[in-house]
């Protein structure tokens, strides 16, 4: 399969990326800087929220591909503030991280996908119900899920099906830092949720659109 990776430079996509070559896909990655030893299947974009940008980057990469079979979605961002701390521009922040960027990949995507092509986007297992300090991120993880619900309604007659991740803490070098005194146990491995992300692109699970899938247990990371 051709498939399209966002979100290839942080910890997840690149779990993502690596598990979908392993596999024997091709795999065009977007990231936001490119690195000094870039393959040609590696496309820049420093703002997926930009809509001209985020379809130029997708074009390219399919174009790259030569076709295109599947778009994972993983690029997005996360901050921690209760709402009395917060003000509109947090929230402006992780919409637009979140919610446009998705919008933006999933529109610009449309268009170049086969008719029997797949979508995975990532909401979160803390968005319903959410928590202290998760009011800004869950609300645009959940307006990640509302358009999820929308468009598997208006899509799913073609057969180009869409559905969504929802991750809890992730097992990175970046959530052990910020969180040194956790217990690493309880968190998801990105291999994991790599493994579901894998599974929803593939034909084998041609029958799951518009769904939500949990992917927050710590047994067999």
């Amino acid at each position: 399969m051709k498939l399209i990776v966002t979100g290839a430079g942080g910890a997840l996509g690149t779990a993502v990326a690596n598990l979908l070559e392993r596999g024997g896909h091709d795999v065009a990655r977007i990231v936001m800087r490119l690195p000094s030893d870039a393959s040609p299947l590696i496309v820049e974009c420093e703002d997926l929220a930009r809509p001209e940008a985020a379809a130029q980057a997708i074009e390219h990469a399919a174009n790259r591909l030569e076709g295109l079979h599947g778009v994972l979605h993983f690029a997005g961002a996360f901050d921690w503030r209760p709402v009395a701390e917060s003000d509109v521009a947090v929230w402006q922040v992780l919409f637009r991280a979140n919610l446009e960027t998705t919008l933006n990949v999933v529109k610009a995507a449309l268009p170049l996908l086969t008719a029997d092509g797949a979508i995975v986007t990532v909401g979160a297992a803390a968005a319903v119900p959410s928590g202290a300090g998760m009011g800004p991120y869950a609300a645009s993880k959940s307006a990640v899920a509302r358009l999820t619900e929308s468009l598997a309604a208006e899509i799913g007659a073609g057969g180009i099906r869409i559905n969504t991740l929802l991750p809890a803490i992730i097992d990175t070098p970046a959530n052990r830092a910020a969180m040194p005194d956790a217990d690493f146990s309880a968190w998801t491995h990105p291999d994991a949720i790599a493994e579901a992300a894998a599974f929803l692109i593939s034909p084998a699970s041609r029958a799951i659109h518009g769904a939500f899938i949990p992917v927050t247990n710590a047994v067999g990371r």
